[in-house]
């Protein structure tokens, strides 16, 4: 039974990544009030559904217009140093707005203006926190170690709105903010605990462009990260279910507001509990077949969500699906990590944070427009068979993905060249 749980080997035998993980999930917990408040204060201002989605755009252009630059900026600096200056610029703009959420006055387009400056740390602060995990673990603690991160991800979401809530009715916006830039405070704190954290590899990342076109390269040639986040895209791009459930609410369960936040709250559980008993997955020798899976799950049980006959059968469903969802990010972190070199791990962690923002809105654009010109239970059906064919058709396509542990344990080579990613985690630690 004990191995059936969560795995915290990591916290305590590195206390380095302890301090990290405890820093992250404090600032985590702030930065999750600080989308509902954003959201609130826009509402409030505008009453426009047009810029609150714009708060959405504030956050999404930076980080794709800016990721891959940041990421080669990363694998060519102290990643330490990098990661601690982008940490202060998103306290300083959570700060600044604080000080207009007590004040006032601050135009909508003000807002939406830190809430994209700060989108621009979150570029190159997000890659450079991906770098640390190999160097701070060994290898057969690295699923657990990410394991570990996805359960403070997910209680930060399902507490922090809920917390943003109270304090919103309680104390206002502005101090939503304020507990926000303080909990930026654990992040540093966790960030200063570092060893440092220079990339290390045979050549150095080169500027601008050319480092950009080096991360591309390897993310085309290398099939086990190349499939991974191909995975990734086909799981949010096909199947994305959250810009569904008002519509299905309201089709199928007269949109009762209460059972709209049961959906939402479903998918968090189901990753909640899958994070806890993740050592059932996370021992296993060959995530990538554990990924596939996951991803597959994912779409078949929204599927299910789709044509289940009844509220509760539509929310075990949504918590499957939440469970998968953690059984494959887990999966797909531990693969892309394992099979990059320690000199380009800023620029695939870029490229993932770049599928992790850009694909779910892609998604809900996709099943929005099938709901519009069919229902919501024809879109999110067909979202989750076509992810379901696509997942079965990356993993038929991509070999590796099915071989990628006995790659990692002998360093033999992948079906294009992948020695250089295992050689790179080995010399990272």
């Amino acid at each position: 039974m004990r191995r059936a749980l969560i795995d915290v080997t990591p916290l305590r035998s590195s206390p380095a990544f302890r301090r990290l993980w405890g820093g992250q999930t404090l600032s985590a917990f702030g930065s999750q009030m600080t989308v509902v408040a954003v959201m609130f204060q826009v509402w409030r201002m505008t009453h426009s559904t047009t810029w609150t989605g714009a708060v959405a755009l504030a956050q999404a252009v930076p980080l794709i217009a800016l990721g891959l630059f940041a990421g080669a900026v990363v694998d060519r600096v102290e990643r330490r140093r990098f990661y601690v200056a982008m940490t202060a610029g998103q306290a300083a703009c959570s700060g600044l707005l604080a000080v207009q959420g007590f004040v006032g006055g601050v135009p909508v387009a003000g807002v939406l203006l830190l809430v994209a400056l700060q989108s621009c740390c979150v570029a190159g602060g997000g890659p450079a926190s991906k770098t640390f995990l190999p160097a701070l673990l060994p290898r057969e603690q690295l699923a657990a170690g990410l394991a570990l991160r996805r359960i403070s991800f997910q209680g930060a979401m399902l507490v922090g709105p809920a917390l943003a809530g109270v304090v919103l009715g309680g104390l206002g916006v502005g101090a939503c903010y304020a507990i926000d830039a303080v909990g930026f405070g654990g992040a540093l704190y966790g960030a200063l605990g570092l060893p440092p954290m220079a990339a290390k590899g045979a050549v150095a990342a080169r500027s601008g462009l050319r480092g950009v076109q080096e991360g591309l390269v390897f993310l085309v040639r290398t099939p086990v990260v190349r499939g991974a986040l191909l995975t990734d895209l086909a799981t949010t791009v096909l199947s994305m279910p959250i810009s569904l459930f008002p519509l299905l609410n309201a089709e199928r369960f007269g949109g009762s507001p209460r059972t709209l936040g049961l959906f939402l709250s479903a998918i968090a559980v189901g990753g909640i509990g899958a994070s806890l008993f993740s050592g059932t997955f996370t021992r296993l020798p060959r995530p990538g077949v554990v990924m596939l899976g996951g991803s597959a799950v994912w779409g078949l049980a929204l599927a299910l969500c789709g044509l289940a006959p009844g509220r509760w059968a539509v929310l075990a469903c949504l918590v499957v699906a939440g469970a998968a969802d953690t059984v494959s990010v887990v999966s797909r972190n531990t693969l892309v990590q394992s099979h990059t070199p320690n000199e380009l791990l800023g620029r695939v962690g870029a490229a993932e944070q770049i599928v992790g923002q850009a694909g779910p809105d892609l998604g809900n654009m996709r099943g929005g427009v099938v709901a519009d010109a069919a229902s919501g239970v024809v879109a999110l059906v067909s979202g989750g068979v076509l992810c379901v064919m696509a997942v079965a058709v990356v993993g038929a396509l991509t070999p590796g993905l099915r071989r990628a542990a006995e790659v990692a344990r002998t360093g033999e080579a992948d079906d294009a060249g992948d020695t250089d990613g295992v050689g790179g985690l080995a010399a990272s630690g």
